[in-house]
């Protein structure tokens, strides 16, 4: 693909903004993904009656819609474009090579029999290749692929997300709206998304799979955190009125936490699968504002403690290999539950490091100089 650089109808001012989004590390963020990894590996080491690990996906999936639409309003706001090849080719050297690497490494065990599971099935270790794992287990179950490998089917809908987003973004500069009218863009997104949802628990009688794995009925999660990168975004835009300051952040911040547990409380199948959703999108929002903008508060400090943001730094290695370690530990200790979850936690961190330095590292120096 030729380097395809679309410029926008008028370059923005350059000074304070481009300065103070310069920056490569964004308070609490790291913590953020590290609690939402926890999150993920708690749940999927033996408590998920307890730990509401889907919620970690959702925190994963909010911070993918932010720091993307975050990352394109910096290059649009340093630039005066956007080049469509170069978001394309960050993106794939960010997530294939790890995508791939223990995509593969995870078929090979399981296909000589180190981490026994049901028989593979070319077509669905194909979904996973191809990106489309999500639709294919909401149609056909979770058989047929490696033990562990199920965490595919969200990079499935970050995938699927990346292929709309830029265009998405470039008709709505291009429209002239104000940044409020493209939050509001994003949020009727949401809304959309939610009442499809509504149609596909209340009227077409959709299993939980379809609603919960699906591109189409998840990507509002994605979107709330889009809505937040273009419109007050504690990186890039300045304080200004009520709405950030302190007084309005004790309010809100308590208010979020109460919405989320809420959603954690209800089990009602139906919310569960609609409006569940929605709520959590809509309370990430101020808790990321303030989380960003006040990393100094008692009750964010924990995110930004140096082993916590370790974790975030390795995240997205651990979020691919960790159910594939919870597996092999599993069925090759004879330890018991809870010596097996902390040998699969000491196991993933060492091999997410590894790929971190071996992989990671080296795709991002190539990706600068690109």
């Amino acid at each position: 693909m030729a380097a395809v650089a679309l410029p926008l109808l008028a370059r923005p001012k350059v000074g304070a903004l481009a300065a103070r989004s310069s920056t490569s590390h964004i308070p609490s963020l790291d913590g953020l993904r590290a609690v939402s990894f926890l999150l993920v590996f708690v749940s999927h080491a033996g408590l998920k009656d307890v730990v509401p690990g889907a919620f970690g996906v959702t925190v994963f999936f909010f911070l993918s819609g932010y720091l993307i639409t975050t990352l394109m309003r910096r290059e649009v706001e340093t630039t005066g474009h956007v080049s469509l090849t170069g978001f394309y080719r960050r993106r794939a050297l960010r997530i294939l090579p790890p995508f791939y690497i223990v995509l593969v490494a995870a078929t090979l065990l399981a296909g000589i029999g180190f981490a026994p599971g049901a028989p593979l099935r070319p077509m669905a270790v194909a979904s996973q290749v191809l990106h489309f794992s999500n639709y294919w287990v909401a149609a056909h179950g979770w058989g047929g692929i490696a033990q562990g490998s199920g965490v595919y089917w969200s990079l499935a809908v970050e995938e699927h997300f990346y292929l709309v987003f830029p265009a998405a973004f470039l008709v709505l500069r291009r429209l002239r709206l104000t940044a409020r009218d493209q939050a509001l863009a994003f949020w009727g997104v949401c809304a959309l998304v939610l009442a499809w949802r509504c149609a596909l628990v209340v009227l077409l009688h959709a299993s939980v799979d379809r609603v919960e794995l699906s591109s189409d009925t998840r990507v509002d999660s994605i979107a709330f955190g889009c809505a937040l990168a273009v419109w007050h975004n504690p990186v890039l835009d300045a304080t200004s009125g009520s709405r950030e300051s302190p007084l309005w952040g004790r309010l809100a911040l308590p208010a979020a936490v109460a919405l989320l547990l809420l959603t954690f409380i209800v089990r009602a199948p139906v919310f569960r699968d609609t409006l569940r959703y929605t709520l959590q999108g809509a309370a990430l929002t101020p808790i990321f504002i303030m989380a960003v903008r006040h990393p100094g508060w008692r009750i964010f400090r924990v995110l930004n403690w140096r082993p916590l943001r370790f974790v975030g730094t390795i995240s997205y290695s651990l979020y691919l290999v960790h159910h594939v370690v919870i597996y092999a530990v599993e069925q090759h200790s004879r330890f018991g539950a809870v010596a097996n979850a902390v040998l699969a936690l000491l196991a993933s961190l060492a091999i997410a490091w590894a790929m971190h330095v071996a992989i990671e590292k080296p795709c991002a120096r190539l990706r600068k100089r690109l």
